[in-house]
């Protein structure tokens, strides 16, 4: 296994969780720093704002320009997360009694979510239950499997992914390189 030097933060953050870095390391999930520069992506109807980082934030809002063009409705419901908010993702599931092995396939260990990057974003569309599988019945899933490629989002964890994580239709990653 490939060992990764994890910031004092990031150590620090885990520590106050009981969970070691090797634990935290066993998920194979990739570390990923918090993003340093971020831009508004969105305001949430809650007023919430939504940051990614900029290229991200830009490709977003013309994701979703387009697929309103296409009657296709889309919001954020979780964009750029830090440390400490993933820590109390975490930190929630634990108290409730959650075996870490469960939660791993549920929530990155803080330092290992593709939220800390800026890049990655949980979406939703009006009438369908935030963060939930049925999520891919939408017009919404079916107009981003076609065209969220176009903008540089990828699907990260699809059915079966190699990652051992559990499928979320509506986590989507932001690729600039793969933006066609």
């Amino acid at each position: 296994m490939q060992t990764i030097q994890l910031d004092n933060k990031t150590t620090e953050v885990l520590a106050a969780l009981g969970i070691s870095p090797e634990r935290a390391a066993q998920t194979g999930l990739p570390f990923h720093p918090e993003a340093t520069e971020l831009a508004l992506a969105e305001i949430g109807s809650d007023g919430f704002p939504h940051l990614m980082i900029p290229a991200a934030a830009r490709a977003w809002q013309r994701m979703r320009e387009a697929a309103g063009q296409d009657g296709v409705e889309l919001y954020i419901v979780s964009a750029f997360r830090d440390l400490a908010s993933q820590a109390d993702i975490v930190r929630a599931k634990i108290e409730r009694g959650m075996p870490l092995a469960t939660i791993f396939t549920l929530s990155a260990p803080p330092g290992y979510s593709e939220h800390h990057t800026g890049r990655a974003v949980d979406i939703n569309t009006p009438g369908c239950e935030e963060r939930e599988v049925p999520f891919e019945e939408t017009a919404a899933f079916v107009w981003l499997t076609a065209n969220a490629g176009r903008f540089g989002f990828v699907l990260s964890y699809p059915r079966g992914n190699d990652k051992g994580f559990a499928y979320e239709p509506w986590h989507w990653l932001f690729m600039e390189h793969q933006a066609r």
